[in-house]
């Protein structure tokens, strides 16, 4: 990662030519397909790098990770109409310097074809490509847990972000869901969809410790969702992240949401300025957004500053 800048006249030149054509956002998932693109597909992937370059120097890296089961299918569709927002918050509005953003699914691994899908961290309108080409399977157990474990193992050993090591400064992890993780990261699912031989299960608890070593992780909630008001899902995420677990009354504020929590987290903006810059970009999120932040803005202070040693950084961009 590390070239190329987003362009919302490519965005809305690609929707416009989409609306002539009757051609749906995520033709790749409408057309039928039951695997994975092979630009998400995890299997064998070494790692998604975030590079820093003289076009972006000072990276920062947001991977958005959503369920795609059940009701939750929706959460694409709704990111994909929205980009622009996010990107312009994030980078007119200052939010977070050089932002590289990674969009990628999360399904049932005991039971779906494509249980996790991970795109690139990409700068330019690359972003819109990988979103298009996600599977929106829409299969789950239906039995309140969903493989984000699987999804937690590829962030945490298969990305490299050289935020963190050039400058100790981790990036942004959004997993956006309502059901729960499983219990255990398993050697067998691991083989299936990753590639990687894993010599005994991890424990959900040990893999974010690990992998918030190079990311502030977060989950999302929508309240409106098939399990989202459920307390027991609830008070299971909380007890695994605390307070960056987040309510969202609207499914539609999910950009909205994600983008100011990233200016809270970069110290660039305080609740109230963010929510006062969402009435300025002509956005009715800002209600739902500051009530599902509020709970996670003051006094958390920065939160992406951390002195870690992940390794040495590798160079290049690591694609399919």
């Amino acid at each position: 990662m590390g070239s190329g800048r987003w362009s919302t006249d490519v965005y809305s030149a690609a929707a416009s030519y989409r609306a002539a054509t009757g051609t749906s956002a995520f033709a790749y998932s409408d057309s039928g397909a039951r695997k994975a693109h092979p630009a998400l597909d995890p299997l064998g992937v070494a790692a998604r790098e975030s590079r820093d370059s003289d076009e972006h120097p000072d990276s920062t890296p947001i991977a958005v990770l959503f369920d795609v089961t059940g009701s939750m299918g929706t959460v694409p569709r709704t990111l994909q109409t929205k980009l622009p927002q996010l990107l312009g918050l994030l980078t007119r509005k200052g939010y977070a310097t050089d932002p590289h953003i990674m969009f990628g699914a999360v399904g049932d691994a005991t039971c779906d074809r494509v249980p996790l899908q991970v795109g690139q961290f990409e700068s330019d309108n690359r972003m819109d490509d990988d979103l298009a080409r996600i599977v929106l399977e829409g299969g789950g157990g239906g039995q309140r847990t969903e493989s984000y474990e699987l999804a937690m193992y590829f962030m945490a050993r298969h990305t490299s972000l050289d935020s963190v090591t050039k400058r100790g400064r981790r990036g942004y992890l959004f997993l956006i869901g309502d059901e729960m993780p499983y219990g255990q990261v398993k050697p067998k699912e691991v083989k299936r969809f990753i590639g990687d031989d894993l010599r005994e299960p991890i424990a959900v608890e040990q893999m974010i410790a690990e992998l918030q070593r190079t990311f502030d992780v977060y989950f999302i909630v929508p309240t409106a969702a098939g399990w989202g008001g459920d307390a027991q899902i609830l008070a299971h995420w909380k007890r695994l992240l605390g307070q960056q677990v987040i309510e969202l009354d609207d499914l539609d504020a999910v950009c909205e949401t994600i983008a100011l929590t990233v200016g809270l987290g970069e110290d660039a903006i305080d609740l109230d300025a963010g929510l006062a810059d969402l009435v300025e970009v002509g956005s009715a999120a800002g209600a739902s957004v500051g009530r599902a932040l509020a709970p996670i803005g003051p006094g958390r202070g920065a939160v992406v500053r951390a002195a870690v040693d992940t390794g040495t950084a590798g160079s290049g961009n690591e694609r399919l």
